[in-house]
C-alpha cells in the first residue's frame, strides 16, 4: 500500500456541520445587537449629553404627534417652542428622541435668530408605543423638555 499525501478537502459532512456553525453564529450576533434597544433611561442620557448636561425644567414646547399612528415607519411630528427669536432670545437646538426605538437619537436641529420660527417638522420612524421626548436649548443655555406618546399599531422599526 502506498502512503497517500495529507488530505486537506473537506467532506461533504465537514462542510454542511462548518456552514451550520456558522450560521448559528449569524443568528446569535443578531440577536445580541437586537438587545441594544433604548430604555427610558438611556434616552434620558442622550438628550442629557445633547444638551451639554444642563439641568433641564418642563415647559415652552409643543409636541404634535398624532394619538395613534396606523404605520411606525411613518410617523409624523412637529416640535414648536414659544419663543421671540430674537437676536437675544433664541432656540439654539431642539433635540429628538424615541425611548423605545434601537436607538433613542432621531434627530437634532440647530437653529438661530434667523430661523424666524422656533418649529421644525418631519416623519419619524417608531418601533411600537412609546414616548417621543423632545429638548430644546435656548440662547441663554436654559434647556427645557416635553415628551409625548404615541400608540403605533404597526412598527416601523423591525417590529
Amino acid at each position: 500500500m502506498t502512503a497517500r499525501p495529507f488530505a486537506t478537502a473537506l467532506t461533504r459532512r465537514q462542510a454542511i456541520k462548518t456552514a451550520g456553525t456558522g450560521a448559528l453564529a449569524l443568528v446569535a450576533i443578531g440577536l445580541a445587537s437586537g438587545a441594544a434597544q433604548a430604555t427610558p433611561e438611556k434616552t434620558a442620557a442622550y438628550v442629557s449629553k445633547a444638551v451639554g448636561g444642563k439641568p433641564m425644567k418642563e415647559g415652552k414646547i409643543t409636541i404634535k404627534l398624532p394619538e395613534i399612528a396606523e404605520n411606525g415607519a411613518t410617523v409624523p411630528v412637529t416640535v414648536s417652542v414659544d419663543s421671540p427669536m430674537t437676536a437675544s432670545n433664541y432656540v439654539k437646538k431642539i433635540v429628538v428622541a424615541a425611548e423605545k426605538n434601537p436607538n433613542p437619537e432621531v434627530a437634532t436641529f440647530n437653529l438661530g435668530p434667523l430661523s424666524g420660527k422656533a418649529e421644525i417638522s418631519t416623519r419619524i420612524r417608531l418601533g411600537g408605543t412609546q414616548n417621543v421626548v423632545a429638548a430644546v436649548e435656548m440662547s441663554d443655555g436654559t434647556v427645557y423638555t416635553a415628551k409625548r406618546e404615541v400608540k403605533v399599531t404597526i412598527g416601523g422599526c423591525g417590529g
